[in-house]
């Protein structure tokens, strides 16, 4: 276990003989690009502005860590997972999260352009104002997934199930949603325009009326 204020040098030493527990840890700032941190465990962390880009950071642990504008840019985080975090307006463009797992963290404003998540799975994740273009959840199982106001363009959604989620004010533009099931999203400030993306997908009938309002049709 590894306790106060870490470097770039004390991480090395660390890690050297192999993964390490960093508990209540401050890497705030720090510069730790391109290290080997495969399955390092990252406990109540503050790792504000830090830099993890091109680390190997496979297997991975983040535990009710805070990290705000953390940068994981070209990170390799496959089978990583992160529960109780806040990397709010995080860097993480390119970054491969194949296998990942995300609970219960807080990713708004981030940016995962180009992100690779095939096999990742998402769980009450906060990507409100996020950027998201091109994302593949293809049959994913989206568990009160917040993506109100995020940039979700040409993202992939067929086949997902969507539980307790938010599209709300999210760009959508050529997003495919065929054999989704959005029953269970909030779809408010969706114009009608954009309801030619939904074709193929199963809405519910006040879902479909709140759209038709637009017209001033009313659905009973």
């Amino acid at each position: 276990m590894i306790a106060a204020t870490v470097t770039r040098e004390t991480l090395l030493d660390s890690v050297a003989d192999g993964p390490r527990t960093l508990t209540d840890c401050t890497l705030d700032e720090g510069d730790f690009s391109g290290l080997d941190l495969g399955d390092t465990t990252f406990e109540r962390c503050s790792l504000r502005r830090v830099r993890l880009d091109g680390a190997n950071l496979t297997g991975a642990r983040f535990r009710r860590c805070r990290g705000p504008e953390a940068s994981f840019v070209q990170a390799d985080l496959s089978d990583a997972i992160m529960t109780g975090c806040d990397f709010s307006n995080g860097l993480l463009r390119r970054a491969r999260l194949t296998s990942a797992r995300i609970e219960g963290t807080k990713l708004t404003g981030a940016d995962l352009t180009d992100a690779g998540v095939l096999g990742a799975t998402f769980a009450e994740v906060l990507f409100a104002f996020a950027r998201l273009p091109g994302l593949s959840l293809r049959k994913a199982k989206l568990v009160r997934i917040d993506f109100s106001d995020a940039d979700l363009r040409k993202s992939d959604f067929r086949g997902a199930l969507f539980e307790d989620c938010s599209l709300r004010n999210a760009t959508l533009e050529g997003c495919r949603f065929e054999q989704a099931d959005l029953r269970g999203a909030d779809l408010g400030g969706i114009e009608l325009r954009d309801a030619r993306l939904f074709r193929g997908a199963v809405i519910s009938r006040l879902q479909a009326a709140e759209l038709l309002s637009q017209l001033g049709l009313e659905v009973r």
